[in-house]
């Protein structure tokens, strides 16, 4: 499982043509959103 989703991800970024790095910012910036809207809406 841990395996075909490493080979998923790879190919997603290849074909988006993202780095790594990129994708991780991503990540990050869309935790930040998801937080905040919890926070505000149930907090």
């Amino acid at each position: 499982m841990i395996d075909w989703h490493k080979k998923q991800v790879e190919k997603t970024l290849e074909s988006w043509g993202l780095s790594n790095y990129q994708a991780y910012w991503i990540s990050f910036l869309k935790g930040l959103v998801i937080g905040g809207v919890i926070v505000l809406y149930f907090i």
